[in-house]
């Protein structure tokens, strides 16, 4: 058995909602502080390949090859799970845990689906129930404590993502969440820290870029927030966020015909992304 979780969740996803918005931001700063957290980073990056007709046959295959062994259901059922196909994706992590009760990665990739079918106390469950059976799995802290931060229980949240990293955990996730509550805290030379960690172990993935910037804005080091909000862009240019957060650095500046322009493009990357709507009317009129 591996250490991580067979179904990995997507580093790199778009989020709507924030404790604190990058354009509530523009308007707290005089009071020096600021605070932003992405909804998830569990959210699972669908991917149709996985379940074609063609993967499926195959790995259906090596389970009628071996009908006892759970490992074969668990990723099918992985890839049924990244298909967005989450009954299925249910159906065969249920078959592994029968065939292994004890299989605790199987527990951490059915609390996945549950997390993104919005059934998170089922979700927290399956978390509990891989720690049970193995209390130094990172990736079960990880995901619990998405769920506790969710649920505002954020100095469990905490503690669950402290765990991990005093796991040494590689899941840049870890490092990232716990930005969030550094930065949720107002602690935001920590955050930044954090967040520096979580592109070290992930640099492809927007998010931590976006964190970042937002902490580099509450501490009126605009530069810095820019360089991140274009490296998000860059690596994703499907976020609103990003977008959002550029144009917020702009109209910081003055130029509001480029913070127009970039806030009227997150609108049409999320027309209900609210600080874009904010935003643009703060500055409409000018492009």
């Amino acid at each position: 058995m591996t250490k991580t979780s067979v179904l990995s969740p997507a580093s790199s996803v778009a989020s709507r909602s924030r404790l604190a918005s990058a354009a509530a931001l523009f308007a707290a700063l005089t009071l020096a502080g600021c605070a932003t957290t992405t909804e998830t980073t569990d959210v699972i990056r669908l991917d149709r390949a996985q379940g074609s007709d063609e993967n499926i046959a195959s790995l259906t295959a090596v389970i009628q090859a071996n009908p006892r062994d759970p490992e074969g259901y668990n990723v099918r059922g992985s890839a049924y799970g990244r298909a967005g196909q989450f009954k299925q994706a249910l159906d065969d992590f249920n078959t592994a845990l029968q065939l292994n009760p004890q299989f605790f990665q199987a527990y951490a990739n059915r609390a996945l689906v549950y997390r993104n079918m919005g059934k998170p106390v089922e979700a927290a469950a399956d978390y509990n129930a891989a720690l049970k059976i193995n209390p130094n799995y990172d990736v079960a802290y990880i995901g619990r404590g998405n769920i506790y931060r969710q649920a505002g229980r954020i100095d469990e949240a905490f503690g669950d993502f402290n765990r991990a990293i005093q796991l040494d955990t590689t899941d840049g996730r870890a490092y990232h969440n716990r930005g969030l509550i550094y930065q949720l805290r107002g602690d935001h030379p920590k955050a930044i820290e954090d967040f520096s960690k979580a592109i070290s172990l992930s640099s492809r993935a927007p998010e931590p870029y976006n964190g970042r910037g937002v902490s580099y804005i509450a501490l009126n080091d605009d530069e810095n927030a820019f360089a991140d909000f274009n490296l998000a862009i860059e690596l994703n240019g499907n976020i609103a966020e990003s977008w959002a957060n550029q144009a917020l650095v702009y109209e910081r500046r003055g130029d509001k015909a480029r913070a127009a322009k970039s806030y009227s493009h997150a609108l049409r990357l999320d027309p209900k992304y609210e600080p874009a709507k904010q935003g643009l009317a703060r500055t409409r009129g000018t492009t």
